[in-house]
């Protein structure tokens, strides 16, 4: 079987002034939403209980999109800190497959930590 074999796929767009949007630039910008997009995976998560979710009126509807988006802005910058902190560290843990990582989601480090019911720290002074 040979090592590189291409894939194709279909990409659309309602942007149809080339001015704002050529060919050329419709992949990678397809591709630089992908980390948006895996952010919101947890809404396929079976914790997560969107699927038991019913809303009646519009506004509801808004208000929890509303809460989700925040919820996924607080989730990133948390990530983001954590990558940061393990980076200026130079450290690495390992992953849920044991494999060692240096960009950890922040859902993994709770789930290390879910054990853990009480730390005390002692004074340092």
């Amino acid at each position: 079987m040979p090592q590189n074999i291409g894939g194709r796929f279909i990409l659309a767009t309602n942007v149809l002034d080339a001015d704002k949007l050529n060919n050329e630039d419709v992949l990678p910008e397809y591709k630089s939403q992908q980390s948006t997009e895996g952010g919101f995976r947890f809404l396929k998560d079976p914790l997560f209980f969107t699927s038991t979710v019913f809303l009646n009126s519009r506004k509801r509807v808004a208000a929890l999109a509303m809460v989700m988006g925040l919820c996924f802005l607080v989730y990133s910058l948390g990530n983001r800190a954590l990558r940061q902190y393990l980076k200026r560290g130079s450290q690495i843990i390992h992953n849920k497959l044991g494999k060692r990582t240096a960009t950890p989601t922040l859902r993994w480090m709770f789930q290390c930590f879910m054990s853990i019911h009480l730390l005390t720290l002692a004074s340092l002074k």
